[in-house]
């Protein structure tokens, strides 16, 4: 263990940072596949070849799902007749009433606060599942400490770091710029809840091992594209619930006139 750090505190992020990643993108898989359509998104060594292996088959995925679904739907409408002059049923007194505002407002209300239990729940359960794999870990290995592998500061690791931090951060500014035109439509928000989730407790696994300078330099690109990335899905975050709160005083403006 390093002088100035926590190895268990470190082991333990490190395992609950894994958990967020491996199941990050699966809501937005599901979300794809339920309205059949994938426009809403923009086209430790060991630990990091298998979330990139991971991550490349998540990428297939969901770049198939946009693909896949652009041609079910152009197919389904080439095939859809077109229909005009269609009566439409006027109100009788056999037409239910409508709910009243202030019920159609608590309904909005209550599925909000369901939506944010939800995503609390789902998230506690992924980091409790963290740190279940951590203690497994722990019982495997009989309680032995790690042998702590030297860490060398090259131009070459940093440079190829540095660059995929800055690939990392870039990444997500399309997806911003989407939103300003979809208004978010389509996009799952726990994949940013859990994306914030995975990358915090990495950047904080880091620390925990130690706050020696050069432990911090060696991960310096690391901490950087974690760290910041936060910031952008964050204000991802932002944008959905911006719009989801617009949406809702719309609907009711327009129910009310």
């Amino acid at each position: 263990m390093l002088a100035d750090g926590n190895e268990s505190l470190s082991s333990i992020l490190g395992w609950m940072s894994i958990s967020c990643w491996i199941v990050v993108y699966s809501p937005q898989i599901y979300e794809n596949y339920r309205l059949k359509s994938g426009e809403a998104l923009a086209n430790l060594l060991p630990t990091i070849i298998i979330l990139s292996s991971y991550y490349t088959a998540c990428d297939l995925i969901l770049l198939a799902q946009i693909y896949y679904y652009r041609w079910v739907n152009f197919k389904r409408a080439s095939l859809t007749p077109i229909v005009s002059d269609v009566d439409i049923p006027s109100a009788s007194e056999e037409t239910p009433l409508l709910l009243g505002e202030n019920s159609k407002a608590e309904l909005k209300q209550t599925s909000m606060l369901n939506n944010y239990i939800k995503y609390i729940a789902l998230v506690s359960f992924v980091l409790l599942t963290g740190v279940v794999a951590w203690a497994v870990d722990e019982h495997m290995r009989g309680g032995q400490r790690r042998t702590d592998p030297e860490e060398i500061v090259e131009w070459r690791s940093q440079l190829l770091g540095w660059t995929s931090a800055v690939m990392f951060l870039g990444a997500r500014v399309p997806q911003i710029m989407k939103n300003l035109s979809t208004r978010c439509e389509g996009l799952s928000p726990a994949l940013f809840i859990f994306s914030i989730a995975g990358n915090t407790t990495y950047v904080l696994s880091i620390l925990a091992a130690s706050l020696d300078y050069h432990h911090i330099v060696a991960n310096g690109a690391w901490l950087a594209g974690s760290g910041l990335t936060v910031f952008l899905d964050l204000f991802v975050l932002f944008q959905f619930f911006h719009y989801q709160r617009e949406d809702r005083r719309m609907s009711t403006y327009e129910d009310m006139s």
